[in-house]
C-alpha cells in the first residue's frame, strides 16, 4: 500500500522543467544538466585564468614580483578577477556569462520575477566556499598535510554531487540565492498563414472576394481571426469540438452577412472560407498601408457598422 502511495505521489509531482511563480501559472523552462554547466564554467575557468596569465606577465616583467611570492600573488589576484567576472557578468547579461553564453544557458529565479543583486551575489560568494577556495586550498597544500588534502577533497565532492542528486539539478548557491540554470529557449516561428497554398471548394472554384467586401475590417480583426485559425491545428474531442464548430459556424454568417457575400459555405468549407478571407484580407491590408490608410480595426472602414 505505501509503496503505491509513494509511486502515486510521485507521478503526480510536476516536471522538474516547471516552476511555480506566485501567481500560480507554472513556467515551463528546460533545467541545464550537469554536463552543460560544468561546459560553462571551465569556459569562464579558461578566461577568467587567461586574464590571471596576462597580468602575471605584466608583473614578472616589472618585477614586482619573485618566485617566492608568485603562488601566493597568483592565488589572490586569481580571486580578485574571478568574484567580480561571475557577479558583474550575470548583473550586465542578466544571469548569463561568457560561459553560459557560450553554452546557450541563463540563471533565473525561481518565483519567476527578476533576477535581484542579492541572489546573484550570493549564488556566486557561494561558489567561492564550494569550489575555489577549497581548491585553492588543495593546490596550496602539500605532501606533509594529507589531512587537509584530503578534507579538501571531501567537501569538493559533496559540492559535485548535490546537483546531481537535487531535483532542479541546483548547487548549494542556487538553493540559498533561490535561483536555477535553465537552457535558453529557442524561438520558434509560426508557419505564415497567407503563404498556405489556396484552398479549393469541392466544385473546384476558391472562394472570391471583392475589394469592397475587404473594406469593413481592419488588422484587429484580421489578428483575431488568425488566432481562430491556429486554434484549429489542435483537434480537441468531445463538447469542446462541438462548441468550436458552432463558434466557427457563426463567425462564418457574421462575415458573410456583413460583407455581403451571398453563396452560403457548406459547413464542410467553413474552415476553407476563413483561411481564404484571411489571405484576402491581409493581401488587402497590406495594399492600402502602402498607401498610408493603415486600418487598426473595423470602426476605421468605410460604412462604420460593427460586426
Amino acid at each position: 500500500m505505501i509503496p503505491r502511495l509513494r509511486r502515486k505521489r510521485k507521478t503526480e509531482r510536476p516536471s522538474r522543467n516547471q516552476l511555480m511563480p506566485p501567481e500560480g501559472v507554472p513556467l515551463t523552462m528546460q533545467i541545464a544538466g550537469v554536463g552543460v554547466r560544468l561546459g560553462a564554467q571551465i569556459t569562464d575557468i579558461a578566461i577568467t585564468t587567461a586574464a590571471l596569465v596576462c597580468i602575471m606577465i605584466l608583473l614578472a616583467t616589472l618585477n614586482i614580483t619573485g618566485p617566492q611570492t608568485i603562488v601566493a600573488i597568483g592565488a589572490l589576484l586569481f580571486f580578485l578577477i574571478r568574484v567580480p567576472y561571475y557577479i558583474l557578468a550575470e548583473l550586465a547579461w542578466n544571469g548569463q556569462t561568457l560561459g553560459k553564453r557560450i553554452m546557450k544557458i541563463k540563471v533565473v529565479s525561481h518565483d519567476g520575477g527578476p533576477l535581484t543583486t542579492h541572489a546573484l551575489v550570493l549564488r556566486n560568494m557561494m561558489k567561492e566556499a564550494e569550489v575555489f577556495l577549497p581548491g585553492t586550498l588543495v593546490l596550496m597544500l602539500d605532501a606533509s598535510s594529507p589531512l587537509g588534502s584530503l578534507l579538501a577533497f571531501g567537501w569538493i565532492a559533496i559540492c559535485l554531487f548535490v546537483p546531481i542528486f537535487d531535483r532542479y539539478r541546483r548547487r548549494l548557491g542556487d538553493m540559498m540565492a533561490g535561483t536555477h540554470v535553465i537552457h535558453l529557449p529557442v524561438p520558434v516561428l509560426l508557419k505564415d498563414l497567407a503563404r498556405e497554398p489556396r484552398v479549393m471548394t469541392r466544385d473546384k472554384k476558391g472562394f472570391v472576394f471583392l475589394s469592397h467586401q475587404l473594406d469593413h475590417y481592419g488588422a484587429f480583426e484580421l489578428q483575431t481571426l488568425e488566432g481562430l485559425l491556429r486554434a484549429q491545428e489542435t483537434r480537441p474531442s468531445g463538447n469542446i469540438l462541438a462548441e468550436r464548430d458552432k463558434t466557427i459556424a457563426a463567425i462564418v454568417e457574421k462575415i458573410r452577412k456583413k460583407i455581403g457575400y451571398a453563396s452560403p459555405v457548406p459547413p464542410a468549407d467553413r474552415v476553407k472560407f476563413l483561411q481564404a478571407f484571411y489571405k484576402a484580407q491581409r493581401e488587402h491590408l497590406e495594399q492600402r498601408q502602402l498607401f498610408g490608410d493603415r486600418r487598426e480595426n473595423k470602426h476605421y472602414a468605410q460604412n462604420g457598422e460593427d460586426a
